[in-house]
Formats: C-alpha cells, sequence, structure tokens
C-alpha cells in the first residue's frame, strides 16, 4: 500500500459546520472511497483551519484522485464542500490537494 498525505485549508468562519458534516459522511461516498482504494482515509485539522489528509491505496495518488473523478457521487461530494475550503480558485477540493513528501516512516 502506498501512503498519502495531503493538505487543504478549510475557511475558519466554516470549521465547525465542516466538523459536523463530517461526522455523518454520505453513504455513497464513503462506499466511492471504499470501491476505489482508499484505505485508513482520516482527516486533521489544526485550530486555523489547516487540513491534514491521510490514506492509504494500493496504486498512486493520481490513480486514487482519478477513480473518484468517475463517480457521480464524488462530484457531488466536491461540489456541496466547495465553500468550506480556501484557495480553491473556482476548483474543487479534490483537485487542489497539495500532495505531502513521505521523508519517514517506522515500520
Amino acid at each position: 500500500m502506498k501512503r498519502i498525505a495531503f493538505l487543504l485549508k478549510v475557511k475558519e468562519d466554516k470549521i465547525e459546520e465542516y466538523k459536523k458534516h463530517h461526522e455523518a459522511v454520505w453513504p455513497e461516498m464513503l462506499d466511492a472511497l471504499r470501491r476505489t482504494g482508499w484505505h485508513n482515509y482520516s482527516l486533521f485539522m489544526r485550530p486555523d483551519g489547516l487540513l491534514f489528509g491521510y490514506f492509504e491505496t494500493p496504486d498512486s495518488f493520481q490513480a486514487a484522485l482519478a477513480g473518484m473523478a468517475q463517480d457521480e457521487i464524488n462530484a457531488k461530494w466536491q461540489e456541496f464542500m466547495a465553500p468550506y475550503f480556501e484557495g480553491l480558485g473556482g476548483a474543487h477540493a479534490d483537485e487542489s490537494m497539495i500532495e505531502l513528501e513521505e521523508v519517514f516512516h517506522l515500520d
């Protein structure tokens, strides 16, 4: 499995609402993530809204994103969540994720 980490930025005035939506992610979205190889997916957030995401996938980050891009529910979720993020420049969050380079892993 390839470990993937990424960053995004949630608007500070939307943090609590963003967290509420992630307490009840749409079941169809969860199914799509699992189907397209997103395993051990977790999100962590600083108080200022900096969001750190982590997941494992049998393929590459690009393949995992491409798999989700083909699922209609992803487009709906991305459109629904777009107002919560800073600096997307009109793109969706999944198109703006900044992948982090893994520099150390303790087995």
